[in-house]
C-alpha cells in the first residue's frame, strides 16, 4: 500500500517521511461483515482492512481521536521547501513541480483512520463490495458528494480519473497495473476489474484513487481555451475536498480557504477535522532561511530535518519564554530507505563490487558525530523501523520463498547476514578502505597516479547531484572518502526544477533518494524496483533496477495470501535488494521534529499512526494566541 495523500502533505509540505516503529498484526480480514449475502452476492461494507478487525462500526459518528466541538476559524501558516509551477496532479512527478495544495483539494473514494494500521472508511464512496477471490471491486458513491461548483461526483469522474492517472503518471500506471478496467455498473456504482484474482490489496488501493472532475478537465478555462490534463497548469483546479485554492504567487506561496458548504463536513470521517479557515503555504529554497522566517513569526510551525539545527538553532528568546514549543512526534505508520542511490544506467555502476566498495568508503559514524550530534542510526533495511525488515539469516517461510530464486540472487543472501561497514575511528576506517580496494581490484580496477581507473584505463568519476544545502553537506562529507579510494568525485547543486528534470531524464550518477514504505507493502514495489518502470521517465525506480529475481519477489509480496506470507515475502525482497548493493544506505530517526508558536490545540491523545496530526487534527486556540501576542 502506498504512502497516502496525508503522508504527502506531511512530507511534502512541512515534514519528513520518517521510519515507523514496527507494529505486529495479523493479516487481513477485509472487514467483520460476512463475505457474501445469503443470495451469494458479495456483501456491501462500510470499510476495508488489511490487518484485522475494523474498529469503527457502520454507524459510527466520528473517530475517537478528534474533538467534534473543535472551533472553526483562524489561519495556519506552513513552510514548504522548494518551489512549484504546477497544480495538475495527473502529471505529478512527470512534469513540473507540484504544489502540495493541489493534492489537498481532492477527495478519494476511501480515507484511512489514524488509530488503525491499515483500515479505510468510505469518503466519496458510501460502501464497497468484492468477491472472496478479490477478482473485482465495486464502489458505490455517496449521493451528496459534490464538486466545489455544486455538481455531483459521478461514476464517470471515477472512470476518467483512473484512465488519465494511469496514462500520464508512471507512478499510478505501476500502482494500478492490475486494474484492467473501470466501468459504470449502477447509477452511483463503479466496478473495477482486475487482471487476475488473489491480490488482496487491490480493492483497498482502488479506494485510495484521487478522483478528478471530468467535466472540468474536458471544459475550457476563463480564456476559452481547452484544458489539457496532460500538461502543467497554474489555473487553480476544481476540487471536492474541504479546502480550495484561494490565491497564489507562482513559486512562492499558496493560500487555501475552507469550503464553508463542504459536502462532507458532517461525515463521520471528517467531523472534528479541517478546522482552519485558511491554510497558507510559504515556499523557501533553503532550510536556514525558512527557520529565520519562523523565528520572525512569519510561519506558525516548522518541521526540522536537520539534527544540527534542532540541537543548536532553537535558542532564541521565544523558546526560552515558552511562546514557541519544541516537540517530537513518534512515527509509527511507515518505514523508509534513505541512501546515496546509484544510476545503474551508467555502465560503471553495473558491477555490484564497485557499488559495495562505495559503501565501505562511507564513514557514517564520523558523519553522525560531526554533522548530526550523534542523533541518527544507520539504515540497514529498505523497510527500516518496521517488522518487515530482514535480519540474521533467512529461515522458515522467508527461506522457502528465497529458494525459488536461489540461482538468480547473490550467494550471500543464504549464508551471511547483511550488515553495513562500521567506521568512526582511524583503525576501522583503514580496514574498510582496504576492503573497498580489494573489491575494486577484484572488479578489475586499479589506482594510477592516485586515480581509480577501469581495465581500459578510464578514470572513475562521480557527480553527486543534490538540490539543497542540507543534502550538499552530506554529499560534501562523503566526497573526500570517495577520493581516498581514487574516485574523482564532485558535488553539483541545482535548483528544484533542474533537479526534477535531470531525474526524469535519468541524467545523474549519484543522488540522495528516499523511498517511504507503508506497513503493508504491495503494488507500489513495482514502481520502486520493478523492471517495467526502470526506463519510465518520472518513475520512482530512480536506480534503474532490472532484476528478474526482484520482479518475482515483488509478485510474492503482492499476492501474499496472509500476513505471515506478506512479512516473509517482504523480508526476502529486502534481503535481495540489500545484497545487490543498489544504494549506500544513510541514516534514520524515528521521530518527526516540530517547533510551533503556541497558538494551537489538539484532542488528546494524538492517534498512534497519525504522526503530529498537523494540520487536520489541530485548531486555532484564541486563549493561547492571546497569551503569546499577535503574529508579526
Amino acid at each position: 500500500m502506498a504512502i497516502t495523500r496525508r503522508h504527502f502533505l506531511q512530507s511534502g509540505a512541512f515534514a519528513t517521511v520518517a521510519p515507523a516503529l514496527g507494529a505486529a498484526a495479523v493479516f487481513p480480514s477485509v472487514g467483520p461483515a460476512a463475505a457474501q449475502t445469503a443470495s451469494g452476492e458479495p456483501a456491501w461494507r462500510h470499510a476495508l482492512s488489511l490487518f484485522g478487525d475494523i474498529k469503527y462500526p457502520a454507524d459510527f459518528k466520528r473517530f475517537d481521536y478528534v474533538n467534534p466541538d473543535a472551533p472553526k476559524g483562524g489561519i495556519a501558516r506552513m513552510i514548504s521547501i522548494g518551489t512549484f509551477d504546477n497544480f495538475n496532479t495527473a502529471v505529478m512527478g512527470v512534469k513540473g513541480s507540484i504544489a502540495p495544495a493541489a493534492t489537498i483539494i481532492y477527495e478519494t473514494l476511501m480515507t484511512r483512520s489514524q488509530d488503525e494500521v491499515a483500515t479505510e472508511y468510505g469518503l466519496l464512496a458510501e460502501s464497497v463490495a468484492h468477491p472472496d477471490d478479490f477478482a473485482w471491486v465495486i464502489y458505490r458513491l455517496r449521493k451528496e458528494a459534490r464538486w466545489h461548483d455544486g455538481k455531483p461526483v459521478t461514476p464517470e469522474d471515477v472512470i476518467f480519473s483512473l484512465d488519465v492517472l494511469k496514462k500520464y503518471s508512471p507512478m499510478y500506471a505501476s500502482y494500478y497495473r492490475h486494474v484492467v478496467k473501470a466501468e459504470k455498473s449502477g447509477d452511483l456504482d463503479v466496478k473495477f476489474s482486475f487482471d487476475s484474482p488473489g491480490n488482496r490489496e487491490l480493492p483497498t488501493i482502488v479506494g485510495e484513487l484521487t478522483v478528478l472532475p471530468k467535466h472540468y478537465w474536458e471544459g475550457t478555462d476563463s480564456q476559452g481555451r481547452q484544458r489539457d490534463i496532460s500538461a502543467t497548469t497554474l489555473e487553480p483546479p476544481l476540487g471536492s475536498g474541504p479546502y480550495r485554492i484561494k490565491e497564489f504567487v507562482a513559486g512562492r506561496s499558496v493560500k487555501l480557504e475552507r469550503v464553508k458548504d463542504y459536502w462532507g463536513a458532517s461525515q463521520a470521517t471528517q467531523l472534528g477535522q479541517n478546522n482552519f479557515d485558511e491554510l497558507r503555504f510559504e515556499f523557501f529554497r533553503d532550510n536556514s532561511v525558512a527557520l529565520e522566517a519562523f523565528k520572525a513569526d512569519q510561519a506558525d510551525w516548522i518541521s526540522e530535518n536537520s539534527a544540527k539545527q534542532w540541537a543548536t538553532a532553537y535558542d532564541f528568546p521565544a523558546v526560552a519564554e515558552k511562546r514557541v514549543v519544541k516537540e517530537e512526534f513518534p512515527v509509527n505508520d511507515s518505514g523508509r530507505m534513505q541512501a546515496f542511490a546509484f544510476n545503474l544506467r551508467r555502465d560503471q555502476f553495473k558491477d555490484a563490487r564497485l557499488r559495495r566498495a562505495f559503501n565501505f568508503a562511507y564513514d557514517f559514524e564520523e558523519m553522525n558525530k560531526q554533522l548530526f550530534y550523534g542523533q541518527y542510526k544507520r539504515i540497514d533495511s529498505y523497510f527500516s523501523g518496521t517488522e518487515l525488515a530482514s535480519s540474521g539469516l533467512p529461515e522458515g517461510q522467508e527461506l522457502q520463498i528465497l529458494e525459488t530464486v536461489r540461482d538468480k540472487v547473490p550467494a550471500e543472501v543464504f549464508t551471511t547476514p547483511y550488515t553495513n561497514p562500521v567506521g568512526g575511528n582511524s583503525e576501522a576506517v583503514r580496514a574498510n578502505l582496504r576492503e573497498s580496494m580489494k573489491l575494486l581490484k577484484d572488479a578489475g580496477y586499479e589506482v594510477r597516479d592516485h586515480k581509480l581507473v577501469d581495465a581500459a584505463g578510464k578514470p572513475v568519476t562521480v557527480e553527486i547531484l543534490v538540490q539543497d544545502p542540507a543534502a550538499e553537506r552530506i554529499a560534501l562529507f562523503y566526497k573526500p572518502s570517495l577520493e581516498r579510494i581514487g574516485v574523482t568525485a564532485s558535488v553539483r547543486v541545482v535548483d528544484d526544477a533542474q533537479y526534477q528534470n535531470r531525474l526524469r531524464a535519468f541524467d545523474f550518477d549519484l543522488i540522495i533518494d528516499q523511498w517511504g514504505q507503508s506497513l503493508s507493502p504491495g503494488n507500489e514495489q513495482r514502481e520502486f524496483w520493478g523492471s517495467q518502470t526502470a526506463d519510465q521517465p518520472g518513475s520512482k525506480n530512480t536506480v534503474g533496477i532490472k532484476n528478474p529475481a526482484i520482479d518475482a519477489l515483488i509478485d510474492k509480496v503482492i499476492f501474499a495470501k496472509d500476513r505471515a506470507g506478506l512479512v516473509a515475502a517482504t523480508k526476502a525482497l529486502d534481503r535481495v535488494l540489500l545484497w545487490n548493493f543498489y544504494v549506500v544506505p544513510q541514516f534514520t530517526y524515528p521521530f518527526s521534529r516540530y517547533a510551533r508558536w503556541d497558538r494551537f490545540s489538539h484532542a488528546e491523545p494524538l492517534p498512534k499512526y497519525g504522526r503530529s496530526g498537523l494540520p487536520s487534527l489541530w485548531w486555532f486556540d484564541a486563549d493561547k494566541a492571546a497569551k503569546i501576542g499577535k503574529r508579526s
